[in-house]
């Protein structure tokens, strides 16, 4: 490199620098925040998103280290920028009271926002006393039933960076009605017998990547409904849970399919299930194009391939590549109705296609 370019080199990496350096930062202790975790810091988060959304530049919003209380809080756009960088060094905590969220829904929700990033932190869902509540039949806000603690709707090009999501309601992290969205690094857990907890919900989606990530939880670490497109999941570990599930689908008529998951370079250890596609009864789903590749291990039930598909949508263009599964240290066992397709390579259990 010749001086002329190691000095435009220098000047572009002073201008950035200068220009991050110029950025606003938004401090929710500024806006009344207290790091106790007992005293209720919702509105002080509301006012500085607020500040962030509505400034003309790239901004962050910083949540230093402690535990902070919230209720429910929808961060809401559009915003006069695209690039909010929310920086979490602390702990955001839900109320133990499942009346304190009642019926809403959500917990932390952002809805129509272009350009986010959420990086560091963590999540505390407090959802113990709502499982409690809804194994022993008692009356519980009818808002739980889809209670999540962090859900993206209608939002475009967002990035969740080293997140970790504790002991969720119910569904971790929900993304509806958004494209491009990445999860890089998240950390999901609870407990393998609290009900409903989806690690992450994708649906009426495009271009969504999963990478790094890490779930153990009381229901499918992955639940992929109508709608999702382009999507990737890849170094991911499940476990416990109930697999990754695309479905179920065919509940309503009409609804969109789902079309082109790849999941790649991925571990199940302790789980219900593995890979999965799920319909409602008879429905009009079709299931074509699937191909399980390079898939090890072993299988806790003797049936470790199942294609149970319907005669009037029967499964087609099914592919088993080097697929190698045992039951108690023998070949497990595939079975097939209505299913066509091919094998390559290795197939144990033996083909049913």
């Amino acid at each position: 490199m010749n001086n002329s370019a190691l000095l435009s080199l220098l000047c572009l990496v002073a201008l950035l620098h200068q220009s991050l350096a110029a950025s606003p930062q938004f401090n929710v202790i500024q806006f009344g925040a207290k790091p106790d975790g007992r005293t209720d810091s919702t509105s002080a988060f509301l006012a500085a998103w607020k500040q962030a959304c509505s400034s003309t530049r790239g901004v962050t919003l910083y949540v230093p280290k402690g535990r902070f209380l919230t209720r429910s809080m929808l961060f809401k756009g559009p915003c006069r920028n695209s690039a909010i960088f929310i920086r979490i060094d602390g702990t955001l905590v839900a109320p133990s009271d499942i009346w304190a969220i009642g019926n809403n829904p959500n917990w932390i929700e952002f809805q129509y926002v272009n350009g986010v990033t959420i990086s560091g932190g963590v999540l505390d869902g407090k959802g113990a006393p709502l499982w409690s509540c809804k194994l022993a039949g008692r009356k519980c806000p009818t808002g739980a039933t889809v209670q999540q603690t962090l859900g993206f709707s209608f939002c475009n090009n967002v990035l969740v960076s080293g997140v970790t999501s504790l002991n969720s309601q119910m569904f971790h992290v929900v993304i509806n009605f958004c494209q491009n969205v990445k999860l890089q690094g998240v950390r999901i857990s609870a407990p393998g017998n609290s009900p409903n907890t989806d690690g992450i919900h994708i649906q009426m989606s495009t271009g969504v990547t999963v990478v790094n990530t890490k779930v153990a939880t009381g229901d499918d670490c992955v639940s992929i409904g109508p709608g999702a497109a382009n999507l990737r999941i890849e170094n991911f570990a499940c476990g416990p849970g109930h697999g990754i599930s695309i479905g179920s689908l065919g509940k309503n008529v009409n609804e969109p399919g789902v079309q082109n998951v790849t999941v790649k370079s991925t571990t199940f250890t302790g789980t219900t299930n593995g890979l999965r596609i799920k319909s409602w009864g008879a429905s009009g789903v079709r299931v074509s194009d699937v191909t399980y590749q390079d898939i090890h291990g072993t299988s806790a039930t003797e049936v470790a391939v199942n294609f149970d598909c319907s005669k009037r949508n029967p499964c087609k263009g099914i592919r088993l590549d080097n697929v190698r599964l045992t039951y108690n240290k023998k070949p497990a066992v595939a079975s097939c109705a209505n299913a066509d397709g091919t094998t390559i390579g290795l197939v144990q259990p033996g083909s049913c296609l």
